[in-house]
């Protein structure tokens, strides 16, 4: 019996709400109560239309229980529920109070009788929004095709070619041409938006060095900053895309 009370008791706290604010009182409402130490939760489901409220009480022994009677007058809820317990059949009659703010209800619930009462202060449920859908991500930029420009090196201007393939997923592949007999292969390209690394390896003054590029793609042009792994020695050039006979017709 007691176990019965006490759901009855958070019941009535969701249920209040008052005529002036009846319109703001629909909605899911969850509050819990004490009741011999023992915290006892309770959500409320409630429509309000033309001053009669109408819903349900999840947790009650009985549980969803239909709401009766449910009318608001003012800032004043009124209704009541049954329910079951060991056995034998309750009326828990619940009368509350809506805050100005809207966002609680204050209750005074027992039995219809009035030889139990208790009281508890529900808050009202914020139903989360429906998750955005995920958009797409862009389309990773193509830079497919034959792409020449020119850096200086001691004052001397060094041509290089490259010559690229991009994959949908934004990998790059492809070479480069200079100074050095053999074309050097590139290695970890990457698109990202409007945004190309990778590297390649190739030799100077006999020793081989590790170059590291990154690229800011423009219409018809790419701006490169390339340099060794340590930082020391870098270089900028700007390379642009080379028409073929098919891009040309």
């Amino acid at each position: 019996m007691r176990d019965f009370l006490r759901i009855g008791i958070a019941a009535g706290l969701l249920a209040v709400a008052p005529a002036a604010y009846g319109a703001d009182a629909s909605g899911t409402w969850k509050g819990a109560f004490d009741f011999e130490g023992s915290n006892v939760a309770l959500t409320f489901h409630l429509t309000i239309a033309g001053g009669a409220m109408t819903g349900t009480v999840e947790g009650l022994p009985t549980t969803p229980a239909e709401i009766h009677d449910g009318k608001v007058d003012g800032d004043t809820m009124t209704f009541w529920v049954t329910t079951d317990y060991k056995g034998q059949s309750y009326k828990l009659a619940y009368m509350g109070r809506i805050s100005a703010a809207g966002d609680q209800i204050a209750f005074t619930f027992g039995t219809a009788d009035r030889t139990w009462t208790a009281q508890l202060t529900a808050a009202k449920s914020v139903e989360a929004a429906p998750a955005a859908a995920p958009t797409a991500a862009p389309a990773a930029i193509d830079v497919t095709g034959t792409w020449k420009g020119a850096f200086d090196l001691n004052g001397s201007s060094m041509p290089l070619t490259f010559h690229l393939m991009s994959a949908p997923d934004g990998a790059v592949t492809g070479t480069m041409e200079g100074s050095a007999p053999m074309p050097a292969e590139i290695h970890d390209g990457k698109l990202d938006g409007d945004t190309i690394t990778f590297l390649l390896t190739t030799d100077y003054g006999g020793q081989t060095y590790k170059l590291v590029f990154k690229g800011k793609i423009a219409a018809g042009q790419i701006d490169l900053t390339f340099g060794t792994e340590d930082g020391s020695w870098s270089g900028q050039l700007t390379v642009e895309r080379q028409q073929t006979a098919d891009s040309r017709q």
